[in-house]
This record gives structure tokens, C-alpha cells and sequence, in this order.
């Protein structure tokens, strides 16, 4: 964990060590090998459910706020709009949404999700549940309390931030 010796991979059909001791002294990159653990993990759990990680996401969302325009959606999940429609086309097509004319601006969809749609995120969010007790299982019961907000402060400071301070990496001083 945090402070141990970094590992060294021999990589396929290699004899020669790899290391990246110095990427792992930034704590950006352990979070992404952290994420791609999960995400393989999350991926295989869903697989059975037909969902993705991005698919479960939009799922979630819709079923936590029904009637929520995409724009929404797509805010919430960060992710660009053209690449939504292909979500919530899939999403749609499966029967676990629908997608009409919003009440308030016609010009916006309201997306809602189906019986069936909210029987499959009933389903699936207890499967991503044992996932996370599982993929943290080695964590202390005070690192896996620390772990979620630790990681939405590090999400917040970001968004609060003023560009000079992203470009340059250090907090502008007057």
C-alpha cells in the first residue's frame, strides 16, 4: 500500500523488469490503477445484468431522479452529449427507460425509468453493493469510511478551483 516498495512487472513475452516507482509517487496515477481494478471488477459483475459501469450509471441517475432532462444526465455523469444519446439509446431500446417530451420544455426529453428498468437497478445495485464490500475488503473499517469522502473532496477541490490554479498546479497567491 502507501509507502511500500512499487512493484516491478515483467511484461509478456519480456525478461527485463518494468518499473514505475516513479509514477506511483503520484497519487493521480495510483487512483487510475485503483480505477481500472474496479472497473474490471464493477464490468464483470454487471455483465450478467447487461449493463456496463456507464450503462448501471445512467440507470442509477435516471431511477434516483425520475424525469430528469439528458443534459442532466449528461452532467451528472460528465460525459459529452452527442456520446449520451448512444446510453440512453441502449438504455431505451432494452426497455428500462423511457424517453418522452418534457412536461416543462418540449424541446428537452424527461427520462424515466420502466418497471423493468427499476426492477434491474434493484437487482443490480445490490450486486454493485457485495462488489464494493469485496473490492475493499482488505481495507480497515476507518480507511473504507475515509475512502468515499476523501475522494469527493479531492472531486470537489477541483471543481472549486480557478483555471490559473489547474494550469499551473499551485494555488495562485495575491
Amino acid at each position: 500500500m502507501a509507502g511500500g516498495p512499487a512493484k516491478r512487472r515483467k511484461p509478456k513475452g519480456s525478461q527485463r523488469d518494468i518499473s514505475d516507482a516513479t509514477l506511483r509517487r503520484f497519487s493521480g496515477y495510483n487512483m487510475k490503477r485503483a480505477f481500472n481494478t474496479v472497473q474490471t471488477d464493477v464490468n464483470r459483475v454487471l455483465a450478467p445484468f447487461g449493463l456496463r459501469m456507464v450503462t448501471f450509471s445512467a440507470l442509477v441517475i435516471i431511477v434516483d431522479n425520475p424525469g430528469l432532462r439528458q443534459s442532466q444526465l449528461a452532467d451528472a455523469l460528465s460525459v459529452e452529449r452527442p456520446n449520451l444519446v448512444l446510453i440512453v439509446d441502449d438504455l431505451e431500446r432494452r426497455g428500462l427507460i423511457s424517453r418522452n417530451p418534457s412536461p416543462k420544455d418540449r424541446r428537452a426529453y424527461a427520462l424515466n425509468p420502466t418497471d423493468d428498468g427499476a426492477k434491474l437497478y434493484r437487482a443490480a445495485v445490490a450486486a454493485v453493493g457485495d462488489h464494493d464490500a469485496w473490492i475493499t475488503r482488505h481495507l480497515s473499517h476507518a480507511e473504507r469510511a475515509a475512502l468515499i469522502p476523501v475522494l469527493q473532496r479531492i472531486e470537489a477541490a477541483d471543481r472549486a478551483e480557478v483555471p490559473e490554479e489547474k494550469a499551473s498546479g499551485r494555488p495562485q497567491t495575491s
